[in-house]
């Protein structure tokens, strides 16, 4: 079978996107790993389709799969490459909504920025103490659409996150789903830099929407942040997190961030 795709990233985190309206694409778990090889394959984070949704709900709906070939239900980066996508095979005006597994996600068009509004956070919980291999950790974790542990350091830069962020992520605390783990840094007043291990990548990516977002509520929280919050990630690129305070949970949480075209083409699967 050949594929037609596009290649894009938002914030360096990187996505394959399939336009699969018509309904004919149905790859297996092996094609998914395969064409997420950066050696063997396309080379990404993550494999998106655009299929029509059936729900009435929202306006499209999404396949997600990460590069390992599992189901995941929400990527904050790839919401954002998804909308973009959509706009380019698709004629719609300055905004769109699409339903993931997280549930109805709306975005509005800033040329090659995108802003989300991500479904309601939920299941926060702070100043957990963990123990890891290497000392007594204290973690806080929420769920941005998928679960996110956050960590905060004094310098991101010597984080281990490929070896803590491991570890965290198969820790029995997160049993039996796991998560994603964030290391977070404050830079300033309102203002993080923030690496993520992502789980169904299984190492550390160069940015992650939902990790960024939730570092920044948890940040609201632990370091008394104010909306909005701006976020530094590996890749270089700033993201911007707002939301509004509900007693103790939040509401009306956006996201705002690059979602750049890199490439498009054929693939024999």
């Amino acid at each position: 079978m050949t594929l037609d795709f596009v290649k894009m990233n938002g914030a360096g985190n990187d996505f394959i996107l399939i336009d699969n309206r018509a309904g004919r694409i149905k790859l297996t778990n092996e094609q998914i790993v395969r064409l997420c090889n950066r050696q063997r394959g396309i080379g990404a984070d993550g494999l998106l389709m655009l299929i029509p949704n059936t729900s009435g709900k929202a306006d499209w709906s999404w396949e997600f799969y990460n590069s390992d070939g599992s189901v995941a239900d929400m990527c904050g980066n790839g919401a954002r490459c998804f909308a973009r996508f959509v706009q380019s095979v698709a004629s719609i005006g300055d905004k769109t909504s699409f339903e993931t597994g997280a549930g109805v996600i709306s975005a509005t068009y800033h040329g090659a920025r995108v802003t989300i509004n991500l479904t309601t956070p939920k299941d926060l919980r702070l100043g957990e103490v963990v123990p890891a291999a290497s000392a007594k950790l204290t973690v806080h974790s929420l769920n941005t659409g998928v679960p996110h542990a956050v960590i905060f350091v004094p310098d991101a830069d010597k984080a281990m996150v490929q070896q803590l962020g491991a570890e965290i992520r198969y820790h029995d605390h997160f049993k039996p789903k796991g998560t994603n783990v964030n290391f977070a840094q404050v830079l300033g007043p309102n203002h993080i830099r923030v690496r993520t291990y992502e789980r169904g990548v299984e190492g550390e990516t160069l940015a992650c929407g939902t990790g960024v977002t939730a570092s920044a509520l948890v940040a609201s929280r632990v370091h008394q942040f104010t909306s909005p919050v701006k976020v530094q990630v590996q890749g270089g690129d700033t993201l911007e997190v707002s939301w509004t305070n509900v007693g103790e949970g939040f509401a009306d949480v956006k996201l705002n961030g690059p979602a750049d075209f890199v490439f498009k083409g054929t693939i024999e699967v």
